[in-house]
């Protein structure tokens, strides 16, 4: 992945759109839906790819020191 790629992926039970190397323009999502449409679209605006890291939704929100990505 390049500078100014977005990445939808799952982390700590939300899904969350990350733009490399411009983490202030990174985002948290409730759903796998809403994050995906919201990453595609800011990827289009920025003029990168979109890459989504598939993974199983837990339902489950934990705390910021149970795991890490």
């Amino acid at each position: 992945m390049n500078e100014g790629d977005v990445v939808t992926m799952s982390k700590r039970g939300q899904w969350v759109n990350r733009v490399i190397g411009g983490e202030e323009l990174s985002e948290s999502f409730r759903s796998r839906e809403e994050a995906v449409d919201a990453g595609r679209s800011l990827a289009l605006q920025l003029g990168s790819q979109h890459v989504v890291l598939e993974s199983e939704e837990t339902g489950v929100i934990t705390d910021e020191g149970e795991a890490s990505l």
